[in-house]
């Protein structure tokens, strides 16, 4: 059985460092809050079934500020967050504190928000860690000189680099342990840890390292917002997806299409919600991604995704273009049916497939057309969609 995963994400610090008002992690970068380009990622992976944010004490009206950017479908896979404490340390020990009053036990990928550039390929190494080591965490390997001064800044030794790497997050613990070793630090007053593989180290575990991601930049100091503005700034590139799904009808009352429950005098064999809508839609963009398709993503034979309301469909597949740093400019859709009758359910429609995919209402185009009574929509065996999307990407660098 594949243990249950959680993603604890810490974003309880001020970041005075940063160089504003604001913290940090709730300041705009590229057009969106730092925190919502942390998490869309962990959001975007079907693995991870809890996403827990730890927040400052008084912030919350600013965290739910910030997930308002994320689609809707997507800001309810977030658990409500809880506050954190004075220290890091504090903060994480009160995220684990909150997972295992759920009863939560598994794997816990721990990530600071102030690492927005976190990749999925990342995630995956941090996820395929786990599976073998109670502690692992990403490391780069040091490419500089470095040396330990003295007070008075003198050299008093040159360190062999060879030995040593740079530390980033997530880092994957398996939950047990790493809830004891910070209940054991807590009660021994044992603090100045900065980071979790310290407590695990202090507690007598053994900690593996994987590849870390050079990419995976931290936001401490105001150049390094500078620095991630201009990585976001590349020239951006246009790509374009379409993509296509019909559903043969059978008993029911209803059909969705476009996140919109609509009465008819049929409904449709499928294994979700059967919305061709939203399913075309979902295709195209990963078609423009390049990024498979939906059988791929949410595959027919598992059984999690029978019955599934296709919002969540779309919602990854919008996400991941965010995770690359690109943007959706536009969605189309063609649905294709003698009936039901679509016209009335139009702007809705639209209304509905701009909010899932958190977009304004006049990048959503929908229509409906027949097939003049031909082929198995004109004989009124099924219905039909197709969708083009048109998104921009960051060039490959």
């Amino acid at each position: 059985m594949t243990p249950a995963i959680a993603a604890l994400i810490v974003a309880a610090g001020r970041g005075l460092r940063a160089g504003a008002e604001a913290s940090k992690q709730y300041r705009q970068l590229g057009g969106a809050p730092v925190l919502c380009r942390t998490l869309a990622p962990f959001l975007a992976d079907d693995r991870i079934g809890t996403v827990l944010v730890v927040i400052g004490a008084g912030d919350g009206v600013r965290y739910d500020e910030a997930i308002g950017h994320l689609p809707e479908a997507t800001r309810g896979q977030l658990t409500r967050p809880i506050d954190g404490g004075e220290t890091r340390q504090d903060s994480v020990r009160a995220g684990l504190e909150a997972l295992a009053a759920t009863g939560f036990d598994g794997c816990v990928l721990v990530h600071d928000a102030a690492r927005p550039f976190v990749s999925p390929a990342l995630i995956e190494r941090a996820l395929a860690a786990s599976t073998e080591h109670v502690a692992a965490i990403p490391a780069l390997a040091v490419t500089d000189t470095v040396k330990r001064v003295d007070a008075a800044g003198r050299i008093e030794e040159t360190l062999p680099r060879e030995q040593l790497v740079f530390v980033q997050t997530p880092q994957a613990f398996a939950f047990q342990p790493l809830l004891a070793a910070h209940r054991d630090a807590h009660a021994a007053a044992a603090g100045g840890f900065t980071d979790d593989s310290a407590i695990m180290e202090w507690a007598g575990h053994w900690v593996a390292t994987f590849a870390g991601d050079a990419m995976n930049l931290k936001l401490t100091y105001p150049g390094d917002f500078e620095l991630a503005e201009q990585r976001l700034a590349r020239p951006l590139v246009t790509r374009t997806g379409t993509g296509y799904d019909v559903h043969a009808f059978s008993d029911g009352d209803h059909v969705w299409l476009g996140g919109v429950r609509i009465p008819h005098s049929r409904g449709v064999t499928a294994h979700s919600d059967g919305d061709v809508a939203l399913h075309a839609l979902t295709d195209a963009v990963l078609g423009a991604l390049a990024d498979g398709d939906i059988g791929s993503h949410f595959p027919p034979s598992d059984p999690q995704w029978r019955g599934a309301s296709s919002d969540r469909f779309l919602a990854f597949a919008a996400d991941r273009v965010r995770q690359r740093g690109g943007r959706i400019d536009h969605l189309d859709l063609t649905v294709i049916c003698e009936g039901p009758k679509v016209g009335p359910h139009r702007e809705a429609i639209r209304a509905r497939i701009a909010e899932i995919a958190g977009l304004r209402l006049d990048q959503v185009g929908a229509k409906a057309t027949t097939s003049e009574r031909l082929g198995f929509t004109g004989r009124g065996e099924g219905l039909a969609a197709l969708a083009t999307a048109t998104i921009r990407l960051p060039e490959p660098e």
